[in-house]
């Protein structure tokens, strides 16, 4: 009942697309979505503000690696 809150798991079309991190470098400000492999489309899912809502991106898409695109 306390503790640390579950995550649902959700899954996304890893062949079509692959996720990514947009870094501002004006303001850092970061973003977490997903970019079409073959179109380069940028679909946005969350603002990131610290370390915690990038791990819960992460866990939410079972995601390992994320690369950073600025």
């Amino acid at each position: 009942m306390f503790g640390k809150k579950r995550i649902r798991q959700v899954d996304y079309d890893r062949e079509n697309w692959k996720p990514v991190l947009k870094c501002s470098i004006c303001n850092g400000e970061q973003v977490a979505g997903f970019k079409n492999i073959r179109t380069g489309e940028f679909r946005e899912e969350c603002l990131i503000q610290n370390s915690s809502q990038l791990e819960a991106f992460k866990e939410k898409y079972n995601i390992t690696q994320l690369s950073k695109e600025y």
